[in-house]
């Protein structure tokens, strides 16, 4: 095909160029009305820059940390105390078993005491009593829900809202919508360990929004579990191939310099590409990561007293590199406890007293470290897991020999948010008497991720992405914002 003063094109290349006229088309009625596939910002499309213009609203937070104890964390034996459990301990629940994932006996109270906190006098077990002292900077939302009781679907719809794997995660459209504060690194982190065997990388890919706003995951191991940091950590080691030995910084520059201008010329004047701009992208942030990644990672720059604050093991490392994270500008951190479900206590409930004491310490210090660096108000804080646990004991399938377990529970369970613009020393909703189903002010995963939204400035239902036919968000179809929640 060809035409008078034009050079000829091939039946693809109209096709491909007509199919972009179209994409454009369907790209102009949406501006004004939500954020359409080119993000808030032409800015943030690589995820490298801070996104200022174009908000819904006055942010409330900058960045995002996200604590994660997955495999199910107690609420009756954590942050939602039941003193019915005490006094029907050992007979059936009224009304009948509610059907879980197995089967399921009397009620059990908690082996665990409570005991109250800080001004405000909220109640926390004796797992966490690190985080029980930050209790007036905390807001335990009481009554959280989701839909399906196992792992998998849950951990989906905690990371990314929905329950099947293909949708973007939480920090993917965060960085989509807003970018990153530092084009150094990348705009959304993920440390475990090692890579969680549950689901895994699903948790905080990207799907269809451009391949450089999914996650980078980054091992957060430690060598021995009664250090933080030992002889042997390298911090050039946590990033797999990050230093290219073939080639100086100076070679790759010119590298990447040569594949922007044959990406010019390959797509034309006005052509638009959003998988090769993408690829080209994640290139740059890596080529840049070079230099910064190493030092930001580097928790031997921080002092015996901060070190000491958070305490050994590699969920405290993990929430040490969160706050030194965010300090250079990235858009948010999630902090696995480790790979599987270590928080998945079926045969004893005796197993959260070790993850606890792994994670109380290190979790607190992340609201007291961003309060001493000047990061508390810019930060929101969420920590909890993909769903709760029965207050009836387990009788069935992994319970064991030992029967003092509790079964997955989709239907009530707590979980705790700090500072970026919420209240502190607060409980939200409720769930019955004996801690099983929120029946006050009952709180969907949507819920939880539009309020995340809109503390950061972005109203859940215009952030939107046009794929396979339709819009797609965050929250899919529902989503309330807490607003109640909200100083």
């Amino acid at each position: 095909m060809s035409h008078r003063g034009l050079p000829p094109v091939t039946r693809r290349e109209a096709l491909c160029r007509i199919g972009n006229g179209f994409g454009m088309l369907a790209f102009a009625s949406l501006v004004g009305q939500s954020l359409s596939a080119a993000g808030l910002d032409q800015r943030a499309k690589a995820g490298t820059a801070s996104m200022s213009k174009g908000l819904h609203h006055p942010a409330r937070a900058k960045h995002v940390i996200f604590l994660f104890m997955n495999g199910g964390l107690s609420q009756v034996d954590s942050f939602d105390p039941k003193p019915m459990l005490d006094k029907y301990h050992g007979q059936l629940l009224p009304g009948g078993t509610v059907a879980t994932e197995r089967k399921t006996g009397t009620l059990m109270k908690s082996p665990f005491t409570f005991t109250r906190y800080g001004k405000s006098g909220l109640e926390v077990s004796e797992l966490f009593p690190n985080v029980g002292g930050c209790a007036d900077d905390i807001c335990v939302i009481r009554s959280m829900h989701t839909d399906i009781p196992n792992h998998e679907p849950s951990m989906l719809m905690m990371n990314t809202g929905h329950s099947q794997v293909g949708r973007p995660s939480l920090g993917s459209w965060l960085t989509y919508g807003l970018g990153s504060e530092n084009n150094n690194l990348p705009g959304y982190v993920v440390l475990c360990p090692d890579v969680p065997t549950t689901v895994g990388p699903p948790l905080w890919n990207s799907a269809f929004l451009p391949a450089v706003q999914q996650g980078t995951f980054i091992p957060s191991r430690v060598e021995r579990p009664d250090q933080i940091v030992g002889k042997d950590f390298d911090p050039k080691k946590l990033v797999s191939f990050i230093h290219n030995k073939a080639f100086t910084l100076e070679e790759q520059r010119r590298e990447l310099d040569l594949l922007a201008s044959l990406d010019r010329m390959h797509r034309g004047p006005g052509a638009a590409d959003p998988q090769l701009d993408a690829a080209i992208s994640a290139m740059e942030i890596a080529y840049r990561m070079q230099t910064e990644a190493p030092d930001v990672f580097d928790i031997r720059k921080e002092s015996a007293a901060t070190l000491e604050l958070y305490g050994p093991g590699s969920t405290a490392r993990g929430c040490l590199m969160a706050v030194r994270l965010v300090e250079r500008g990235v858009r948010m951190v999630q902090v696995y406890y480790a790979k599987g479900d270590p928080w998945d206590a079926h045969a004893d409930i005796q197993q959260h007293r070790k993850n606890a004491k792994d994670s109380d310490q290190g979790f607190a210090a992340v609201v007291k470290d961003l309060k001493s660096r000047g990061l508390f108000d810019d930060t929101l804080v969420v920590c909890g897991s993909e769903f709760g646990r029965t207050p009836v004991v387990e009788v069935g399938g992994g319970a064991g020999a030992i029967a003092s377990g509790r079964d997955h529970n989709p239907f009530g369970f707590s979980m705790w948010l700090a500072g970026g613009g919420v209240k502190g020393g607060i409980t939200y909703g409720a769930t019955d008497d004996f801690g099983f189903k929120a029946i006050e002010k009952p709180v969907h995963v949507h819920d939880l991720h539009a309020t995340i939204l809109y503390l950061m400035g972005i109203d859940h239902t215009k952030l939107t992405y046009q794929y396979s036919g339709r819009d797609f968000r965050l929250t899919d179809v529902s989503g309330n914002v807490l607003h109640d929640i909200i100083a």
